[in-house]
Formats: C-alpha cells, sequence, structure tokens
C-alpha cells in the first residue's frame, strides 16, 4: 500500500443527492449496501474474519467547499480505511465539529484504530440522519486513492454520507466503496444480507 499521511486529506469537494432525486443508481446489490439504514462496520464484520481500522490521518482542517455549509470554521477530519482481512473496502471520511469534539461520553479525537460506527451506533445520544448518495469519477482523488490500494477503477465509485445529529449539533460520516468491495458485493452476494 502506497497510502501515506503526507497525501492526507484524500477527500474532495462533490455533489451529495436524496437516493430519491437521482435516477443513476446502481442496479446491483451495491444499491443495498449504499442505502442500508444500520452501521456499516457492523454489517462489514459478517463479511471477513478480521476486520481493521487503517487511519490514514485525522486534524483540525477547513471542509472542503460546500462540504459543511453550517461551518466557517476548521473540523475534526478523520479519514479512514476499513479493510477486511486486510483488503481495503471502504474510505470513511468524517467531519466533526469542535463543539462536540470533546463531549463527556465521546472522545472522538482519541478514536485512534476503533470503529467510528461503533460509537455512533450504541450511543443513545446520537442519532443518525437520512442517507445521501455519490458518484465519484474515475479521475478524481478517490479514485487515485484506490489506484495506490492496486485496486483497479474501472468504472465510477459510489459512496453514501450521513448526518449524525449530537447536542444540537451534527457530525457527517461519508463512505466510498473502492473497487474490491464492489467486485465483492456484486459478484458473491445474490441476495440482500
Amino acid at each position: 500500500m502506497n497510502v501515506t499521511s503526507v497525501s492526507f486529506p484524500y477527500g474532495e469537494s462533490i455533489h451529495w443527492f436524496s437516493p430519491q432525486k437521482i435516477d443513476s443508481l446502481p442496479d446491483n446489490q451495491l444499491k443495498d449496501w449504499l442505502l442500508a439504514p444500520g452501521s456499516l462496520t457492523q454489517r462489514l464484520k459478517t463479511h471477513c474474519r478480521h476486520f481493521e481500522v487503517k487511519v490514514l490521518g485525522e486534524h483540525l482542517l477547513s471542509p472542503l467547499e460546500h462540504e459543511f455549509p453550517s461551518h466557517n470554521e476548521p473540523v475534526w477530519i478523520r479519514e479512514v480505511l476499513l479493510c477486511l482481512d486486510g483488503t481495503p473496502w471502504v474510505f470513511a471520511r468524517t467531519l466533526i465539529p469542535q463543539n462536540i469534539l470533546h463531549t463527556q461520553s465521546h472522545h472522538f479525537e482519541g478514536l485512534g484504530t476503533r470503529p467510528l460506527g461503533e460509537v455512533l451506533f450504541t450511543s443513545p445520544d446520537i442519532t443518525p440522519g437520512d442517507i445521501e448518495v455519490a458518484q465519484f469519477e474515475t479521475c478524481g482523488r478517490l479514485a487515485a486513492l484506490a489506484t495506490s490500494l492496486n485496486q483497479h477503477v474501472a468504472s465510477s465509485l459510489w459512496g453514501r454520507r450521513r448526518y449524525f445529529n449530537l447536542l444540537d449539533s451534527q457530525l457527517i460520516v461519508s463512505e466510498i466503496f473502492l473497487p474490491a468491495a464492489v467486485d465483492y458485493i456484486n459478484k458473491n452476494l445474490a441476495a440482500p444480507q
């Protein structure tokens, strides 16, 4: 893997859409994964023997243009790879406003290699919002990341984004499916899990 913290952040500015307002959603098993309401971390764990979070970088940075319209100040940005049996499946990017970065029951800055999904879906004070989707072009930064991971990018990458409500504020989690995940999902999962 040629991924280094020198390249952080990998995220790119893109428009996200409600799944009801986009005509080009994938017509295969990936669509079910994009729109699944539960924890992606939990779902991924059922398809491997060893689940691992590889931190690409995390730092207080300004969000990308249009990425977090309600915030003009820097936010905590965390980018990770979610790996199944050593293979990166998902690139995840999280944006956390400073006012909720160090809440009493959550210390987001100190997650390390712990999956954020474990916190988001087990905390009674965090409420998940609606899912939005986006299609990433084959010439973008995330396609270049996938290529650096020795994954051939033959078509657009798909991702989902979700706002999570906490203490009258919101954090944003984006999850983009890498080619290895898409290949496995479409070839091996004929029926929704």
